[in-house]
């Protein structure tokens, strides 16, 4: 389940990204504020499906409190859920989840 909780994790980041440095430059500084609809919903959807994730992957995974808290409040800043992945990472290799590299 680790697995499929990174890529979810990582997909709700680079959905933020796009919100953020993507759909919302556009928005502001060329004053076309298409993007912003289509990117912002998706990014919202990825957004629940990283806390619907969060509440089926990780229990019984070896997660302190502290470490649920962690990766909560990542998906709540940019690069957030990517400074986490070093942490899905650890568990993983921790649990046999699936192909860990080192790096």
């Amino acid at each position: 389940m680790l697995p499929f909780f990174r890529i979810v994790a990582l997909v709700e980041g680079v959905t933020t990204l796009a919100l953020f440095l993507v759909a919302m430059p556009v928005k502001y500084w060329l004053g076309n504020p298409a993007l912003v609809p289509p990117v912002g919903m998706t990014h919202g959807v990825a957004w629940l499906a990283y806390l619907l994730a969060m509440v089926v992957c990780l229990p019984g995974r070896g997660f302190t409190g502290w470490e649920w808290v962690r990766t909560f409040v990542a998906s709540l800043f940019p690069f957030g859920t990517f400074l986490n992945d070093g942490l899905i990472k650890r568990k993983m290799a921790a649990a046999g989840d699936g192909v860990v590299s080192a790096g």
